[in-house]
């Protein structure tokens, strides 16, 4: 069964170009230049990806990926001109896991693609794998995550996690006790090298803390240890 991918973006070039790519490379794509007829095609095809543009005619690509969010959970790519630390931050922020800018190397943006997909079908094929074993789950304090469900609670209530969200609390409890660098996490849960101002990292700990209702200044869970990086006790 192929993977189907949705392309949103109103530069009809564009969003051709990339069909073209995707297609060549076996995936069936459903694209569109605005975010309404996205919307209805979110609705009714369960989608393994979606490129979206962040400037659309009818509704900004942050608040599009914002609505997938509130029911799913496929990998967002953010394809944007605006190259702002703030766009990107906010767009990760909200729920997308990678972000390339305009112009761009398609066959940059199917690599891309190609890492995501198989991070996704990895989380979802967890079911596959080798019976529990005691360092496959963790508790602490109220925080129960299992690597082989792929479920997390905070005291007996579930969170909704992306694949990348599930990925950096899963290395924090694993290294608990120890403070893991920005460039450890990046590199170990993304597969790719860390950059300098690579601020990727930070907008996910934050979305984190939000679904576990963390306050930013007194985190009971992952804390920031200034300059170094992030830890849970």
């Amino acid at each position: 069964m192929r993977e189907k991918i949705m392309i949103v973006d109103d530069e009809k070039e564009i969003a051709d170009l990339v069909e073209v790519y995707l297609q060549n490379d076996g995936y069936e794509v459903y694209k569109y230049y605005n975010a309404t007829d996205a919307i209805k095609c979110v609705e009714h095809e369960a989608l393994s990806l979606a490129i979206l543009d962040v400037m659309l005619p009818d509704m900004d690509g942050f608040s599009l990926c914002q609505r997938i969010r509130e029911e799913h959970f496929y990998p967002i790519i953010m394809l944007t001109a605006r190259v702002e630390d703030m766009d990107k931050i906010t767009g990760l922020t909200l729920g997308a896991d990678d972000y390339i800018t305009k112009p761009f190397n398609p066959l940059e943006l199917l690599a891309r693609v190609k890492t995501q997909l198989r991070r996704y079908m990895r989380y979802n094929n967890a079911d596959l794998a080798a019976p529990n074993h005691e360092s496959d789950e963790y508790d602490i304090r109220g925080l129960y995550i299992s690597k082989n469900s792929h479920k997390c609670t905070i005291n007996g209530k579930e969170l909704s996690l992306t694949p990348i969200e599930f990925s950096i609390l899963w290395y924090l409890c694993e290294h608990r006790g120890n403070v893991v660098s920005s460039e450890e996490l990046f590199e170990s849960v993304w597969g790719e090298k860390y950059l300098d101002n690579n601020n990727t990292v930070m907008a996910h700990i934050a979305r984190l803390r939000e679904k576990m209702h963390e306050p930013a200044r007194k985190p009971k869970f992952i804390k920031t240890v200034w300059g170094v990086g992030y830890t849970i006790e």
